[in-house]
């Protein structure tokens, strides 16, 4: 998948500033780890200091033009600049010099660079979930879902299912009736109905699950990533007074009698991941 409208590569020579020549006190969180040799499962946070999996961060390289670029590939040339996937995080990275203190050279942050990276993320994992269902890896549709998940397997002898995606406008009625038959299962409640269908090429799109395997594990860690981007305003809380799922969506009940592969149906985070 490419980001070329978004992402301008940079020339590596340029960028790559060895981490010995940074002084002890020109960012708390830059990164002090063998950051020119970036193969190691642990990153550190250029706003917190944290080290952590590079999983739940972001990537960033300076551009020839001495911009900020997101690399969610993480495979463009340069010293890269980690960022925990959080909005509270990147927001001080883009408000307080901390890319340029971390880069220790001048660099210009696109005041957008919060929404172009939401929108990259997004891309990503719609498109994952295409590349999941040209695979055989996703079933859509209420029955085909329930199905699955009582069956513990994505078509016939197929994997485990790995994740539910479920549409972000709809009732959230159907959504306890597909979820309580995996109460464990993750589930990514990030896109309308119109973009999951559209990524799944059918008319109307709700429910979704997708099988175990590499693609399943992409899609969960740039939806997770989406997730700390949107901050908590993104969530939704379907608990009602006594924790129960008894708020509507947009569409109410309306479809609570129909078969969901043309219904309605929202994620929720009650009790389980949520991503």
């Amino acid at each position: 998948m490419t980001e070329r409208n978004d992402e301008r590569t940079p020339t590596a020579a340029a960028d790559a500033v060895p981490d010995q020549e940074l002084a002890q006190d020109d960012c708390a969180g830059t990164d002090r780890l063998p950051a020119d040799d970036e193969k190691g499962p642990l990153r550190r946070c250029i706003v917190s200091g944290t080290v952590g999996p590079k999983e739940g961060m972001i990537r960033f390289v300076i551009g020839p033009d001495g911009e900020v670029v997101p690399d969610l590939e993480e495979r463009l040339p340069g010293r890269g600049l980690w960022v925990t996937a959080d909005r509270d995080a990147l927001a001080k990275a883009m408000g307080k010099s901390v890319f340029a203190k971390a880069a220790r050279r001048a660099v210009k942050v696109p005041p957008d660079l919060a929404e172009r990276l939401e929108r990259l993320l997004e891309r990503r994992c719609l498109h994952a979930l295409g590349l999941a269902r040209r695979a055989g890896h996703v079933l859509a549709g209420y029955e085909k879902v329930r199905e699955a998940l009582r069956a513990n397997q994505v078509g016939r002898a197929g994997p485990p299912p790995s994740l539910l995606v479920e549409a972000a406008d709809g009732s959230l009625d159907q959504r306890g009736k597909v979820t309580a038959l995996a109460p464990s299962l993750p589930v990514i409640d990030l896109f309308e109905s119109a973009a999951m269908a559209a990524a799944l090429g059918r008319d109307h799109a709700v429910h979704a699950v997708v099988a175990r395997g590499r693609l399943a594990a992409g899609l969960a860690r740039d939806a997770a990533r989406l997730r700390g981007l949107k901050g908590p305003q993104g969530d939704l809380d379907l608990k009602g007074p006594q924790g129960d799922l008894d708020a509507k969506g947009p569409q109410g009940d309306r479809d609570a009698h129909h078969d969901s592969d043309k219904g309605w149906g929202v994620g929720d985070k009650a009790g389980r991941p949520a991503m």
